[in-house]
Order: structure tokens, then C-alpha cells, then sequence
């Protein structure tokens, strides 16, 4: 396989676009044009051209990955599906996700903590970040820390009922609206049992 061409590419820096005689093009780092010492109107071997091919989807696929770690968090098994689909090999993005990952790039550790702070600022209970680290690929091991992040669940629940109460609890129809909206939101039953508790204590307060 001769190589025709070798040009830089104008839309990435760094890159270094192959056309080979075929007219398939490879888009290579200057690391790689130095490792295989390319040049135009070099014969390729199979071997060589095998390699380089490899080498040149696996760089690809570490540039793809830096790109989109680069505009928001995701964890590795987020950002290793998101590279499959945008047509990298599975073993290229998974090597990629690793990649960033040794670099400290990729920490599902500390993704899982600031999901669990996020979801947690915003009302929600353990069970609804359980599934939400459960839907963005967290290793179960890393749940109980990255709970430990979110809020008490009595202060948030305290919150949550004297915004959405619309009357006393002592009316079953706004007792259950109340409760169903709070276990929808991840909070246990007795955790919700015991805020609703402390709320209708509160308002036999105030009209003492």
C-alpha cells in the first residue's frame, strides 16, 4: 500500500491527514508520522499498514473521548458508549475511557458524588439517585459514598412539605398527595411518615 499523500489537516491541530493509494485516508498524530516514519511515496506493508490503521482509530478515539469529557462530566461507561456510537470500535473507546481515567480526566468516584449533591440540592431522595447512578453506568461501589454527599433527608423533606402542603395533613386525600409526591421523589416511608409527623406538630404549634 503506497502512500500518495501527507498533509495537515485544517480542521484538527495536530492532525496529519494519510491518503494512501486506495484513496482511503488516515488521520494521524505527529507522534505517529515519526513512529512509522511516513512519508509520501512509501510502501506500506500489510503488517505496517495494519498498525498504523489501528494506531490511527485509537488515536482517534482519545481525541473524541478528550473532546467530549472536555464539555461536561459523564462516567466512563456514559463516555465509552457515547464514542461506540459516534462509530468508534468498542475496544478503541473502552482503551480511550481507560485513558482518561488513569490521567484522573474520568473519575466515576467523584461524578457520582456531584450527581448525589446535584439531585440532592434539588429535593431528591437516596432511592431516585440510586437509580439515576444506576442509569449512567456507576459502579454500585461507589453508592453509599457518594450518598453520603446529599443533604439530611429530614431537613430536605421539612423543605419539601411546607412548599408543595397545600392544607393540613389531617385530610386523607392531601395526606396521600403529599406522601405519593415525596416517595416519588426517592424518600423511604418512614423517613416521609416521620416529616409529615414533624409537620403537622408545627401547625398544632402555631395555633396554640
Amino acid at each position: 500500500m503506497r502512500i500518495e499523500q501527507i498533509k495537515e489537516s485544517q480542521r484538527k491541530k495536530g492532525r496529519l491527514l494519510v491518503r494512501l493509494e486506495d484513496g482511503n485516508v488516515l488521520r494521524v498524530t505527529e507522534e505517529e508520522l515519526l513512529r512509522f516514519g511516513l512519508r509520501a511515496g512509501m510502501e506500506l506493508d500489510e503488517e505496517t499498514a495494519e498498525a498504523l490503521q489501528a494506531s490511527a482509530r485509537a488515536s482517534a478515539a482519545r481525541a473524541a473521548a478528550a473532546s467530549i469529557i472536555g464539555s461536561r462530566a459523564l462516567s466512563k461507561q456514559e463516555l465509552t458508549s457515547r464514542l461506540v456510537k459516534k462509530g468508534n470500535e468498542a475496544s478503541d473507546a473502552q482503551a480511550a475511557a481507560d485513558w482518561l481515567e488513569d490521567i484522573g480526566a474520568v473519575n466515576d468516584a467523584d461524578y457520582a458524588a456531584s450527581l448525589a449533591r446535584h439531585y440532592g440540592g434539588r429535593g431528591y431522595g437516596p432511592a431516585r439517585v440510586r437509580e439515576e447512578l444506576r442509569r449512567r453506568g456507576v459502579d454500585r461501589a461507589l453508592w453509599d459514598a457518594a450518598l453520603e454527599e446529599m443533604p439530611e433527608a429530614a431537613e430536605a423533606l421539612d423543605k419539601l412539605i411546607r412548599k408543595i402542603c397545600r392544607g393540613e395533613l389531617s385530610d386523607p386525600r392531601e395526606k396521600k398527595r403529599v406522601s405519593d409526591a415525596l416517595l416519588r421523589r426517592g424518600f423511604g416511608w418512614s423517613d416521609v411518615r416521620a416529616a409529615m409527623g414533624r409537620y403537622t406538630e408545627m401547625l398544632e404549634d402555631a395555633y396554640d
